[in-house]
């Protein structure tokens, strides 16, 4: 129940920092992105506390680590992986493209027998 008390005054948090951006319609940019900064960086200490909060901290650490465990693709592997993709779109276009063209006339000029003039 007190999680639950802490993550509505989390909310409440943000929210009041997204009023005070509104509210302060009259003041310079800078403080009012600073007021929703605010807001949020509250909200979140604030749920920083609570056991979704920490479960939540728990699993983008594990994230973070299996991220770490990713063998990226090279610069030359990306440029070959994309050569290939848009090769493979653009034959894909042309094929589709003729068979357009051919059930084109097929279906006007053999069965229907509608001559584009």
């Amino acid at each position: 129940m007190l999680d639950k008390i802490k993550l509505i005054v989390a909310v409440a948090l943000v929210v009041a920092g997204v009023w005070g951006y509104y509210l302060r319609s009259d003041s310079i940019l800078v403080l009012r992105v600073l007021s929703v900064a605010a807001g949020i960086l509250a909200g979140c200490a604030v749920a920083w506390f609570t056991e979704p909060g920490r479960r939540f901290v728990g699993f983008a650490r594990e994230s973070v680590a299996e991220v770490k465990k990713v063998v990226w693709p090279t610069r030359k592997e990306t440029m070959q992986t994309t050569a290939a993709v848009f090769a493979f779109a653009v034959a894909m276009a042309v094929f589709l493209w003729i068979s357009d063209k051919g059930l084109e006339w097929v279906l006007y000029d053999v069965i229907l027998g509608w001559k584009k003039t």
